[in-house]
């Protein structure tokens, strides 16, 4: 009798069909013959195998015939760490490209619905993980329209500082990381030589070089440390004195230009009809650009340029990403001088966590008058101060959708609220995962070589694509 239990511990079937090899094909049933996900029945319920049905397929249609079939990674660093290109070939030209998603299978979207409002930074900030700060901003920012709130001014400027300075530092890992896949490796050592100075940066202002946790539903965790402003001057000094160096490095040089002009070419149409944007959109003319076209964080009030061209190319794009660092700069710049003195986070102790943050030499921790209130002089105060901590505060029951202009495009955050104080769903329009629509109409009929470079151009981040 006991030969005919399951394993409950793996869920595995260990009677004598689901341990007889042989008999699998036998049990086999699928509600759909040409399903590539094979099934059958255990005590613990229908149990699937991917059969891998489609690389089968594809071999299966160029049987016999002058095509060859590749696989270029997922573990080829040209890949971008994570993602698998199925690349049909006749001789050195890409005659089919697909792509294949979902090795990092995070699932955080999921996750965001088992921890409270707050708890939720600490996933998002991990999706994009070049572009963690503006993933917190916008989820954020979701946030407090579905609460109704406005943030501080000080907490609003600080946010666009630290975007714009994470936008620098993506932008930066893109054209590093391109350079190292088409050979230019002094360019990549000096893409991450500038990357290393954000980060230093970013670790002064927020604690940590990524993943920050910094911008809070209701504001900013605690206050920019002393100093702060002569840092962020500092480190403006620097780059400008850096970025043009890359124009001397690859801008001109001959090789980089002919292994970018022309390849991965994406005219506006095809951007429109695929909901391409960023860089990609850009570099094919048409200037999109949220923080213009929908103002957030107080960007109505910044001057700076939205850079355009009409080549619509792997080239352009490298231009238009050096463009916009100079931009972002022009923005940090006027930010600085704007930083007005002032709270940054909401006065509404309900919403406030954590609140009453001292400056103690890790920079975290209740002041001595907060702890000694809540411990010793009112009940009412420490039983909310617990409820906050633990269980989070609620949030009004509707939904929002609120997009920003990360910097591989429009990231937006759908959020659904059911009246709880954790998300009912967040729902995540990331610009790698819609963006990547574009390799195929960008690289069939291309030689295998520039697969590389138009996948640079694009510039995906598995983290955020499978999240």
């Amino acid at each position: 009798m006991t030969e005919r239990l399951s394993d409950v511990t793996t869920g595995t079937d260990t009677s004598a069909a689901g341990r007889d090899s042989d008999s699998y094909d036998a049990n086999r049933t699928t509600s759909n013959p040409d399903s590539y996900a094979g099934a059958r029945e255990t005590t613990e319920g229908t149990v699937y195998t991917v059969t891998g049905g489609d690389w089968d397929e594809v071999l299966a249609e160029a049987a016999g015939d002058e095509r060859i079939v590749m696989n270029l990674g997922p573990q080829h660093p040209s890949t971008h760490g994570v993602l698998r290109l199925v690349l049909e070939l006749e001789g050195e030209t890409v005659t089919q490209a697909r792509s294949v998603v979902g090795y990092l299978h995070t699932g955080i979207e999921k996750n965001l619905e088992y921890r409270n409002w707050t708890q939720g930074v600490t996933f998002v900030t991990r999706m994009d993980y070049l572009a963690p700060l503006h993933n917190e901003a916008a989820y954020c920012m979701a946030v407090e329209k579905l609460l109704g709130i406005t943030v501080p001014q000080r907490a609003q400027t600080v946010r666009v500082i630290l975007m714009e300075l994470n936008r620098i530092s993506s932008h930066l890992v893109a054209l590093a990381t391109g350079g190292m896949e088409l050979g230019a490796l002094t360019g990549m050592t000096s893409g991450f030589r500038e990357r290393e100075e954000v980060l230093h940066l970013l670790e002064f202002l927020t604690g940590l070089r990524m993943n920050h946790a910094f911008i809070r539903p209701g504001g900013l965790a605690q206050d920019l440390p002393e100093g702060a402003e002569q840092r962020i001057k500092d480190f403006i000094t620097v780059m400008d004195s850096r970025l043009p160096d890359y124009d001397k490095l690859l801008t001109g040089q001959p090789i980089w230009r002919n292994r970018l002009a022309n390849v991965g070419y994406l005219p506006v149409d095809a951007c429109l009809a695929l909901g391409i944007t960023g860089p990609i959109l850009r570099s094919a003319g048409l200037p999109w650009d949220l923080r213009k076209v929908e103002p957030y964080c107080g960007y109505e009030n910044y001057e700076f340029d939205v850079p355009t061209s009409t080549a619509a190319d792997s080239y352009a794009r490298y231009l238009l990403r050096l463009e916009e660092m100079h931009q972002s700069l022009r923005i940090i710049r006027q930010a600085v001088d704007n930083l007005v003195a002032g709270p940054v986070m909401v006065e509404d102790a309900k919403v406030a966590w954590p609140a009453q943050l001292t400056i103690a030499a890790d920079g975290m921790g209740n002041s001595l008058e907060h702890v000694r209130k809540i411990m010793g002089q009112s009940m009412e105060s420490l039983i909310h101060h617990f409820k906050l901590v633990t269980e989070g505060f609620a949030v009004p029951a509707g939904q929002v959708y609120v997009p920003i202009e990360s910097p591989r495009g429009e990231l937006g955050y759908h959020v659904v609220s059911d009246g709880g104080t954790r998300p009912m769903r967040v729902h995540v329009r990331e610009p790698s995962f819609v963006n990547l629509q574009s390799m195929p109409a960008m690289c069939e009929g291309s030689m295998v070589a520039d697969v590389i470079a138009s996948v640079a151009s694009i510039d995906p981040v598995m983290g955020g694509c499978d999240r």
